[in-house]
């Protein structure tokens, strides 16, 4: 896997509307400027929007060619380092016919963002390139108050001052979809409430495990099967599963469960790592369909499941970089980046 380099001051990003152009709309548009100011003036970026990213939502649906020709002209332009995802949505899978796989490869930069952008990261697989799962323009760069320090410890670990290896913790402070504050311009001075939260748990395996991170928002999962942007070797990966704010009922997951062993994939795995829920009714159900599918319908009662991991559609949330090898040491309940995220 190809890794780009790391950010410096005054390098130039893009931002993109891969998916759900809110970006752009009028009651949203005030999430632009805040990260534009903060990518500027705290880190010392030049912000790019690509041609198509602030045309709203109505424009972006009907023109997924526009999408991905953003996206595509981010990465030939060799002045741009990064490209920074705006939002999710959940029809990023219609960019696919636009997208040169040669010019991704060609031109390695620093990708981010999560939700349905999980399809734009398996393009990044398909195409050798490490991506990094994470940083959305509006869910972080532009947090209201201020970029939360777990987040923005994650930022600078990973995509501004990579360290050799990276100890990876639990936050020790969460909140849930049920406790957000509303995107409007007057709620820009309300911080996000923080609870305690309970740390990693493991709910099987035991030792040590290594394997690359590979994976992504469950839910997106069924637009990917049968494209060519499915992958067909799972060998020795960990699989990152995270839910969206759908609220996927259990039972629903236990049947992305199964097809997953349907396809041989969880034999092939040497661990799994699951977001934290962003439903707090829903932490235990997840368990139970992990366990019922992976330890008693597939037979691997042994195979690791680290839980409550810090990220996607928790909060607060990580950079995760996915194609790079990663420990989970169940007896100590941590997980460890065993390489720098960025050259």
């Amino acid at each position: 896997m190809i890794k780009p380099y790391h950010l410096q001051p005054d390098d130039r990003v893009a931002i993109v509307s891969l998916s759900r152009g809110m970006l752009g709309e009028e009651r949203f548009i005030h999430k632009y400027y805040i990260a534009k100011e903060r990518l500027e003036k705290e880190y010392g970026l030049q912000v790019v929007p690509m041609s198509n990213a602030l045309k709203g939502i109505d424009f972006l649906y009907r023109h997924p060619e526009a999408r991905a020709q953003d996206l595509m002209d981010a990465f030939r332009d060799p002045t741009i380092k990064a490209i920074f995802n705006a939002i999710g949505g959940d029809d990023t899978i219609r960019l696919l016919p636009y997208i040169d796989f040669d010019v991704i490869r060609n031109n390695p930069k620093i990708f981010t963002g999560f939700s349905d952008t999980t399809t734009n990261h398996f393009m990044m697989h398909k195409a050798g390139l490490v991506s990094y799962y994470g940083a959305s323009v509006m869910n972080n760069f532009a947090e209201y108050v201020s970029i939360n320090e777990y987040t923005a410890a994650a930022l600078r670990n990973t995509l501004f001052a990579p360290v050799p290896t990276l100890p990876i913790p639990c936050s020790s402070f969460c909140s849930y979809d049920e406790d957000k504050i509303w995107w409007k311009e007057e709620n820009i001075h309300q911080a996000t409430p923080r609870f305690e939260n309970t740390g990693y748990e493991i709910l099987q395996g035991s030792g040590k495990v290594e394997g690359e991170l590979l994976g992504g928002c469950v839910d997106v999962f069924p637009e990917l099967l049968g494209t060519c942007l499915w992958p067909t070797d799972w060998q020795g990966k960990i699989l990152l599963l995270e839910h969206s704010e759908s609220n996927m009922p259990p039972e629903v997951f236990v049947w992305f469960l199964r097809n997953l062993q349907a396809q041989g994939i969880l034999h092939q795995l040497s661990g799994i790592i699951v977001g934290k829920p962003p439903f707090r009714d829903k932490y235990e159900p997840y368990k139970a369909a992990l366990k019922q599918v992976v330890a008693d319908e597939a037979n691997l009662p042994d195979l690791p499941i680290l839980c409550n991991v810090n990220v996607g559609h928790a909060y607060p949330i990580g950079v995760f970089p996915l194609g790079l090898r990663y420990e989970i040491d169940c007896d100590q309940r941590t997980l460890t980046l065993l390489e720098p995220a960025t050259r």
